[in-house]
C-alpha cells in the first residue's frame, strides 16, 4: 500500500498516464496530474478514492516549468515520492521529410522533461531515503520502426537514462526503473485503429488485428491497468532490488 506516499505522473489527464496515476491512487497514494487533455473529466476518475488530487499545467517542453512542477507537488503534499515520466508526443515521417522542429519538441518532450523531473525530484527522495522514478519508455526503446527517427531516439535515450540514474542511486532507498509498453489501447491508438478501418475497408476488430499482426504476437493491447499493476509493483517492497530495468510489456514484440 501507498497510503501517505504521492505521485507525480507527467502527462496523466488521459491514456497510459491516467490509467498509472488511477492504480497508484488505488493504492492509497496521494496523486498530482499534469497534462493537456480535459484535466476536469481526468479528476472525475478519482472520485470515491481516498486520496487527495492536484492538477499542474506545466509544458513538459519547458525546463522552468517542470522544475516548478517538481516544486508545487513537494509544496501542496509535502514531498514528491513516486516520479512517472510518461509525457510524450509523436511524428511520423521518412528521416529526409522529418522536420527539425519536430525532432526538438519530440526529444524535449520524450527525454529531456525526464532528466528535468528527475533532477527536481532526486534531492527530496535521497533526503527522505526513499523514493521510486518510473520512466514510461517504450518497446521503441528497444527496438525500431520506420518513419520513427524521433520517438526511437529519445525512448533509447530514456532507457539509457533509466540505467544512469539507477547507478547512481544505487546504495540509496530510490530505485529507477522504466516500462516498455508495446501497442496499448489509447485514444492515439484508437484513432490508428479508426484510419485503418477505413483504409482497408474492415471493421474495428479486424482493423485492429491487422495493427496487432504487423509487430505484437499476443494479438492483444497491452493495458493501461496492466501497466498500473507493474508500476504498484515497482513501488512495492518486493521491487526495493530491481534497478536500471527496462521492462518490457509487449505482447511478444521483442521476443521475435
Amino acid at each position: 500500500m501507498l497510503n501517505g506516499k504521492t505521485a507525480l505522473i507527467t502527462g496523466s489527464t488521459s491514456g497510459i498516464g491516467l490509467g498509472l496515476a488511477l492504480s497508484l491512487a488505488r493504492q492509497g497514494a496521494n496523486v498530482m496530474l499534469n497534462g493537456f487533455g480535459d484535466v476536469e473529466a481526468a479528476r472525475a476518475q478519482f472520485e470515491g478514492l481516498e486520496i487527495e488530487v492536484d492538477y499542474h499545467g506545466a509544458d513538459m517542453s519547458r525546463p522552468d516549468e517542470v522544475a516548478d512542477l517538481v516544486q508545487a507537488t513537494e509544496a501542496r503534499f509535502g514531498a514528491c515520492d513516486i516520479l512517472v515520466n510518461n509525457a510524450g508526443i509523436q511524428h511520423v515521417a521518412p528521416i529526409q521529410d522529418f522536420p527539425p522542429e519536430r525532432w526538438d519538441a519530440i526529444l524535449a518532450i520524450n527525454l529531456s522533461s525526464a532528466f528535468h523531473s528527475i533532477r527536481a525530484a532526486l534531492p527530496g527522495m535521497l533526503a527522505q531515503g526513499w523514493g521510486r522514478i518510473i520512466n514510461v519508455a517504450s518497446v521503441h526503446g528497444q527496438v525500431a520502426s520506420v518513419n520513427k527517427s524521433a520517438y526511437v531516439a529519445a525512448k533509447h535515450g530514456l532507457i539509457g537514462l533509466t540505467k544512469a540514474v539507477a547507478l547512481e542511486t544505487a546504495t540509496t532507498g530510490v530505485t529507477c526503473n522504466a516500462i516498455c509498453p508495446g501497442w496499448v489501447l489509447t485514444p492515439l491508438v484508437q484513432r490508428q485503429v479508426d484510419a485503418r478501418a477505413l483504409a482497408d475497408g474492415v471493421d474495428n476488430a479486424e482493423a485492429s488485428r491487422r495493427l496487432l499482426a504487423e509487430k505484437q504476437p499476443s494479438l492483444a493491447f497491452t493495458t493501461p491497468e496492466e501497466l498500473g499493476a507493474l508500476a504498484q509493483f515497482l513501488c512495492s517492497p518486493a521491487a526495493g532490488n530491481v534497478r536500471g530495468q527496462a521492462w518490457g510489456m509487449d505482447g511478444g514484440w521483442t521476443a521475435q
